[in-house]
């Protein structure tokens, strides 16, 4: 049993919606499709979903996210039902937080903290854990009263996980001094991590990072290539903290392979700013890999995600190889799949070992591209450069003469020899 999961009778958890139509004239299909999330990631927090609510309006209620006679419908179906608690599918603000739990008088929560609660059972580096207590504790500064009141109604439960937990019962004047430590150390590590992007620079190895929606098969695909040694698992967010792995590719030059933490949509923005440098290594990378779910009836919903989450971290114009993994769970085989932002298009199924040589053919194209070739005689004591060509190039032929020894290679741009 994973040490987030309960030991306890899981919660019995409603989720509360709101459709805003704001004059796009939106179906409810969206906002259902949010809550279906919403579930899964309820499920993966140890709880339990026993019924859904939504309501259509113009705007969220600005007090209880709500209207009053939805509360009252709620609260009927909260008693009748046996619930231990809501969860809306937005974040709440600490007034609506505050508000709803006086009007319902049990556990609220929000999409938000849920979130949260999962990444806190998640993290297990160091930074991880320090990245998600910045992130709770941001979170719960503004919230102290509702949540304190909210929470310890049950005294446990989604919510209360992870390092954020004692921090309820302490005033406002210390999380602020926990937050600036916490933030010292996020800047450390950021600076860290720039360090090694700049040490990586110096030596031209290409860098490939996998993102995707959660559970769309990136740490699948690491195991697959390099025997990682990352968790997969058929939950949202199993694996949160970024993996960075050497592979030789078939040419003998050598890439890092990166999996970074997936992506969701409504990804709270404490998250965002927490793990912005661990986001970054997209950023930074020469090539990015981009894993769907092809099976997920919201495909094209995950893909704008990621790609909205791309661009926001400033993510510009990188070669996009897709992969629309879980082609076996298709129902249509022949079915066809576009993604206008890819420069490649591959059609797999990662954990039978389908797609995976079409992904490194094209990862070896792309690297291609951007190297120039040579055909040029080295004298013997410079053989030491062919060794330098084979790692970070591809050494196409190396013919020993009397003159020396004549290669034919793809190198990289800046490479000079």
């Amino acid at each position: 049993m994973n040490s987030f999961e309960n030991k306890q009778e899981p919660e019995r958890l409603i989720l509360i919606g709101v459709c805003v139509n704001n004059g796009r004239n939106l179906s409810e299909t969206e906002t259902r499709e949010s809550l279906d999330e919403l579930e899964e990631l309820i499920k993966t927090a140890g709880g339990m979903v026993i019924h859904k609510v939504i309501q259509s309006r113009e705007k969220i209620h600005p007090s209880t996210y709500i209207g009053k006679g939805k509360i009252a419908e709620v609260a009927e179906l909260a008693a009748e039902l046996g619930a231990t608690g809501v969860v809306c599918d937005d974040e709440l603000s600490p007034a609506q937080l505050s508000n709803l739990q006086q009007e319902l008088d049990i556990k609220v929560m929000d999409r938000t903290l849920v979130i949260l609660d999962i990444f806190a059972g998640r993290a297990v580096t160091r930074e991880g854990k320090i990245q998600v207590e910045l992130a709770q504790l941001r979170y719960r500064a503004t919230r102290l009263v509702g949540l304190r009141s909210s929470l310890s109604r049950l005294g446990g439960g989604i919510g209360t996980r992870g390092p954020g937990e004692k921090k309820l019962e302490i005033d406002r004047r210390l999380i602020r001094d926990r937050i600036s430590v916490l933030k010292r150390e996020v800047e450390d590590m950021k600076q860290q991590r720039e360090l090694a992007r700049k040490n990586r620079e110096k030596n031209p190895v290409t860098v490939v990072a996998i993102v995707g929606y959660t559970n769309a098969g990136k740490s699948t695909f690491l195991n697959k290539l390099t025997s990682a040694g990352v968790l997969e698992e058929d939950k949202l967010f199993a694996t949160l903290d970024p993996t960075t792995r050497n592979y030789k590719l078939e040419s003998g030059q050598e890439i890092l392979l990166t999996d970074t933490v997936g992506f969701i949509r409504k990804l709270p923005h404490h998250l965002i700013d927490a793990f912005r440098s661990t986001l970054e290594e997209a950023k930074y990378s020469d090539i990015i890999i981009h894993m769907v779910d092809s099976s997920n009836p919201q495909m094209e919903a995950h893909m704008k995600t990621v790609y909205e989450t791309l661009d926001n971290l400033g993510v510009g114009d990188k070669p996009v190889i897709t992969v629309f993994n879980k082609q076996d769970k298709l129902e249509d085989e022949g079915a066809i799949f576009r993604d206008s932002r890819a420069d490649y298009l591959v059609n797999a199924s990662i954990k039978q070992g389908k797609g995976i040589d079409k992904i490194l053919q094209d990862v070896e194209e792309i690297i291609r591209n951007s190297k120039k070739y040579i055909a040029k005689t080295f004298s013997y004591n410079d053989a030491g450069k062919i060794q330098y060509i084979r790692k970070y190039g591809e050494l196409l032929k190396e013919e020993y003469t009397e003159d020396g020894i004549y290669v034919e290679a793809y190198v990289p741009a800046e490479m000079s020899l």
